[in-house]
């Protein structure tokens, strides 16, 4: 009876892998790597300091970060400059393809202005003053048809 009156267990809710919100690690790697202005490659610990700086907790997923590392090299993104493994310094092998590009401005060679382009400057601003003028209330004068 005493069993009866205790609650059925909830199935395991926690079963399905959640995925963790915000850029995976390898992202954040290159984005430091791509960061960093070392000739030689930017070591494990100036990684490790760059992405504590970015938020990430560098205690808790040390081995995520060798991982990666590793992950990254084999898959050519990053080359190793020193050291075996996940240690060392790395640099990435297309600098370019990762870094942030600004948009640049088109520039446009200007043309000396000839006569007919001023003409036309001055009939539009003709134009634009009897338009203000006929908006302000004043009619346009009717067409006289021809009887």
């Amino acid at each position: 009876a005493k069993a009866a009156a205790k609650k059925p267990k909830k199935a395991a809710g926690g079963s399905k892998a959640r995925k963790p919100s915000g850029p995976s690690v390898t992202e954040l790697i290159t984005k430091a790597v791509s960061a960093s202005k070392e000739r030689k490659g930017l070591s494990l610990a100036a990684l490790k300091k760059a992405l504590a700086a970015g938020g990430y907790d560098v205690e808790k997923n040390n081995s995520r970060i060798k991982l990666g590392l590793k992950s990254l090299v084999s898959k050519g993104t990053l080359v190793q400059t020193k050291g075996t493994g996940a240690s060392g310094s790395f640099m990435l092998t297309n600098p370019g393809k990762y870094k942030q590009k600004a948009p640049r401005k088109k520039l446009v060679a200007k043309k000396p202005v000839g006569p007919s382009k001023r003409l036309a400057e001055a009939t539009a601003t003709r134009r634009r003053k009897d338009n203000k003028q006929c908006s302000k209330g004043a009619k346009k004068p009717a067409a006289k048809s021809p009887k």
